[in-house]
């Protein structure tokens, strides 16, 4: 199972939320390209990160700080965050992005998502945050009527590379990974699972492991705040099979 350290980007600086709401953002570094070779130093074999403000506005709003990660390390990228157009999607993958997560526009435009996943194989995941098990898009500002489970379903035929799911109510809390929601939805399609939202612990990261088929779990603010070495969260992830 892959650990993908989290880098959210917000005014050029990683930050983390409390359950997404864009006022709550703590800073952690000033630096992000810093903060990614921190990661690579570490051990972790990916890196998983998110422009919020790029979510919300529907554009790509910290260019410039995925440009410093991506020149400052040589891990696999996948990012998220107001990619909303194909246009988008070559110029991220064109700039040695490893893979796309596209959500509010998977939600809006799924035929932009087929497209694309058949142009670029590997390259493009779909993003679906929940809360109370309904869809939430535009930088989760606005929920849907559309069931996490039924949107996973509608790409299981595209060729997309996996699906990161967040239970947004878990995430930046520290309170464990919804697994409950997190095996349902592994249950339901084919597709591989990202697990994100929750981590405090190693037992999270364990009991996350258990679910059968999952490709891996995004850890954040568990990092940031050291709630448990780095080296052992890489060992219990690598001992578990994806």
């Amino acid at each position: 199972m892959i650990l993908f350290p989290a880098i959210d980007l917000k005014g050029g600086k990683c930050v983390r939320l409390l359950r997404g709401e864009m006022n709550t953002a703590v800073v952690f570094n000033d630096d992000p390209a810093a903060q990614a070779r921190a990661f690579a130093a570490a051990g972790f074999e990916w890196l998983h990160c998110v422009d919020l403000d790029g979510a919300v506005e529907g554009r790509a709003s910290n260019a410039r700080a995925v440009g410093a990660i991506r020149a400052a390390i040589d891990l696999p990228i996948q990012l998220g965050g107001g990619i909303r157009e194909r246009a988008h999607i070559e110029r991220w993958l064109e700039a040695g992005i490893s893979r796309v997560i596209l959500g509010t526009v998977a939600l809006r435009d799924p035929a932009l998502v087929r497209e694309a996943a058949r142009a670029h194989s590997q390259c493009v995941a779909v993003g679906i945050d929940a809360r109370d098990g309904m869809v939430a898009a535009e930088g989760w500002t606005e929920t849907s009527e559309v069931s996490a489970l039924d949107l996973a379903r509608r790409f299981e035929d595209a060729g997309v590379a996996a699906i990161v799911f967040t239970d947004i109510a878990r995430d930046g809390t520290g309170h464990g990974v919804n697994v409950g929601a997190t095996r349902k939805l592994a249950d339901a399609v084919a597709i591989p699972v990202i697990a994100s939202g929750g981590v405090g612990s190693l037992a999270d990261i364990e009991e996350v492991a258990s679910v059968p088929r999952l490709a891996g779990v995004v850890v954040g603010r568990a990092l940031y705040e050291n709630k448990f070495a780095w080296a052992d969260a890489l060992a219990r992830a690598k001992s578990q099979p994806a």
